[in-house]
């Protein structure tokens, strides 16, 4: 049964909404309150990223290294090895996108507890077009050793899932978005690392999200709910380690899988799970995302309609989807 608690207005249109990237703010905060070793590093973009809240209150603890991202991060994999729980911050499309082989070899084959965050990711950062637009960082991040992967759907989740890295002891990667989007769990929702949640269920196929796309499936769901298609909805805010239970429980009670992502299928969520079933339970499997492209300038919902991942886009090719391959069944 499901247990999980959505927001009371998250199906509205009127739902609240706040940039994801807020929540890790607060978080970072709260971490450095409860431990003297979280530290900070910022490549020059401290409010863009909301690292501004920790540098005001412990400003002791914060480095600006300055538009050097290379060393933004082998300087977080130094003080990691000094007992330190840095924060290494920057716009993803240079932090991993730039500084992937630093973040790799001197924090993941170290096994540093060093956290790196990948801030303004996804066509959500709109007219800074393709080159800002960062839509390879989960297939990059993911194939990492030892690292631990994060895109949580909204604010709430990020100020939680900012304090759960904190303390997990590990290399690990954040991925935030920039704009407002909308804020679907509560206080009471729960994170875990390594857990993925339903939040909503069905059995005619299962929408599997992550990031800013949960809602979006969401919203879905209840329309293909009006033409008669129970879809379940299943948030996947650790993209690694993947909660295979659940994506696989999911998948057998549905037999159709669906997922969703603002970043590129190849290599991300869309990815992961493909392997997944591909492995263990062979299931009829469509990717929605960006399929071998790079962004575009434009306004954020310009850009999301043109890559077809609006909430209408998506009950159109998930009715499609439906309505022309089988459920799965045990003698495929």
């Amino acid at each position: 049964m499901n247990d999980y608690i959505l927001s009371s207005d998250a199906y509205s249109e009127n739902v609240k909404q706040e940039p994801i990237r807020a929540g890790f703010g607060r978080g970072l905060k709260r971490a450095g309150e409860q431990d003297e070793k979280i530290v900070a590093l910022c490549a020059d973009l401290t409010e863009s990223v909301q690292v501004h809240l920790f540098k005001e209150a412990f400003p002791d603890r914060f480095i600006q290294t300055g538009i050097a991202e290379q060393n933004l991060v082998t300087v977080a994999s130094g003080l990691a090895q000094a007992g330190k729980i840095p924060f290494a911050a920057g716009y993803a499309a240079f932090t991993p996108g730039r500084n992937w082989e630093q973040i790799k070899t001197t924090i993941a084959l170290n096994e540093q507890p060093a956290k790196v965050i990948g801030g303004h990711a996804g066509i959500n950062v709109g007219p800074d077009g393709a080159t800002h637009q960062m839509l390879e960082d989960i297939a990059l991040m993911r194939v990492i050793p030892n690292m631990v992967v994060v895109v949580p759907g909204d604010s709430i989740e990020a100020e939680k899932a900012t304090l759960a890295i904190a303390s997990n002891g590990k290399p690990s990667y954040l991925r935030l978005a920039r704009v407002k989007t909308p804020i679907f769990s509560t206080e009471e929702s729960p994170f875990e690392i390594g857990r993925a949640y339903v939040l909503r269920e069905g059995w005619d196929v299962s929408l599997v999200g992550t990031g800013v796309m949960t809602h979006r499936l969401l919203i879905a769901a209840s329309i293909l709910d009006g033409i008669g298609i129970k879809a379940e909805v299943v948030h996947v805010p650790t993209i690694k380690p993947l909660d295979n239970h659940t994506i696989l429980t999911s998948a057998k009670k549905t037999g159709r899988v669906v997922t969703a992502e603002e970043a590129q299928v190849a290599g991300g969520l869309g990815g992961a799970v493909a392997e997944l079933l591909s492995e263990q339970l062979p299931t009829p499997l469509m990717r929605i995302g960006l399929e071998d492209r790079f962004g575009e300038s434009g306004e954020p919902e310009q850009l999301f309609e043109h890559f077809g991942l609006t909430s209408d886009q998506i009950v159109q090719k998930v009715k499609d989807f439906v309505q022309s391959k089988p459920q799965y069944h045990r003698e495929y």
